[in-house]
């Protein structure tokens, strides 16, 4: 191919430019940088890759409403095959990926409303799952409270519509218990998933009542708790910057706070006894109750700190007892133990006429010693 004469000197510039660029980078320091940054940019590239997963799932929702558009007008269960597939698929995923299991299914009522109240993980994977367990097990269909932004997004509102997610008013879900069906909700929303602290696993339920007065208007209900252990783990948030992100989530409502990971932890739903409330009960007790259940369930299960590591370990071996790696639960109870046996030991050796009760000498030095030992346990972070 001939330039025109007048192109030339520009097109000899050009690739003496190049040849003098290809010399002048250093590849083997460029091969070395991109596998250093290698496990970084996977780590970020897995949330994107689950977000295509679900436009995977829109996609096919879409098809098969084209597909069966003829027969919508003759059956009402027209979405049920695209349910039933598409759980499949989730349950396939959470065994594979994160071993899952859930545990206390046996407490969801095989007819009849209950609602689930959980502890809002980082990004809601533990949800699908428990989502396809409850329709591949129970013949059950599980409806959700959905953050607004979501169905702003392009393209989520036929996944929406067909898995029955809903914005949340309190008059809507409690039309959806009284029609006899499940529903899901985290009192934590969006600011539980991307600011609570995954060392500590911290409810951050602040002044929110509306599951509440759910509750109170469908007396009778069976309220079931919820947590997944490690749903902190598989998704994260990074720390730097995190108070500015939170900032700007609590003036505009946006989720702007990156996500990183999908790191493959062990992860096991824990569904609690249900739980049964009247009419008449103030909503801030039933607040009160229901976050206590809920915290019980991430004390007894969860190991604190967390750790994306020990998670991973958790899928081929659960038996691990380090002196760092206890239960909230085990340190409490070890902390009472060996104050009562020092108090018993003090109540021997002294008479003195000013001791303080020995109650209240085993509040406090619990509570400084647990204190100190979850804070410690910071420093233990992947």
């Amino acid at each position: 191919m001939q330039w025109p004469s007048w192109f030339q000197p520009y097109v000899e510039v050009l690739l003496l430019w190049i040849s003098w660029a290809i010399d002048y980078i250093d590849w083997d320091y460029l091969e070395y940088l991109a596998w250093l940054f290698l496990p970084l940019l996977v780590a970020f590239l897995l949330p994107v890759l689950l977000l295509f997963l679900i436009y995977g799932c829109v996609l096919f929702l879409h098809i098969y409403g084209l597909r069966n558009r003829i027969r919508e007008a003759y059956a009402s269960s027209l979405w049920d095959g695209a349910r039933i597939s598409i759980a499949s698929f989730w349950d396939a995923v959470g065994y594979v990926w994160h071993g899952y299991e859930i545990r206390g299914l046996e407490n969801v009522p095989s007819e009849g409303p209950a609602l689930f109240v959980y502890y809002h993980g980082t990004l809601p994977i533990d949800v699908y799952y428990v989502i396809a367990k409850c329709m591949l097990h129970k013949k059950r269909t599980l409806h959700c409270v959905g953050d607004k932004f979501i169905f702003k997004m392009p393209g989520w509102g036929v996944i929406c519509k067909v898995f029955y997610i809903t914005p949340g008013t309190v008059e809507d879900c409690i039309a959806r218990l009284k029609d006899g069906h499940l529903m899901c909700i985290a009192p934590g929303g969006v600011r539980e998933a991307l600011f609570s602290d995954p060392i500590r696993y911290n409810i951050m339920w602040a002044r929110r009542l509306g599951f509440a007065k759910v509750i109170i208007g469908c007396p009778g209900t069976a309220v079931i708790p919820m947590f997944t252990e490690n749903c902190r783990d598989a998704f994260r948030t990074p720390r730097c910057g995190r108070s500015i992100f939170r900032w700007i989530y609590e003036k505009t409502r946006l989720p702007l706070c990156p996500v990183y990971g999908g790191f493959p932890v062990k992860m096991i739903t824990h569904l609690g006894k249900p739980l049964y409330f009247s009419s008449d009960m103030n909503p801030e007790d039933v607040k009160k109750v229901i976050k206590e259940e809920v915290h019980d369930l991430i004390r007894e299960h969860q190991r604190l700190p967390g750790s994306i590591l020990r998670g991973i370990i958790q899928r081929f071996y659960d038996k691990r007892r380090y002196k760092q790696d206890t239960l909230l639960k085990e340190i409490t109870c070890n902390n009472v133990c060996s104050n009562n046996s020092v108090l018993r030991e003090d109540a021997d050796n002294s008479s003195e006429p000013n001791q303080c009760s020995s109650k209240d000498v085993l509040n406090s030095e619990v509570t400084a010693e647990t204190s100190l030992n979850v804070n410690s346990f910071r420093t233990l972070d992947l």
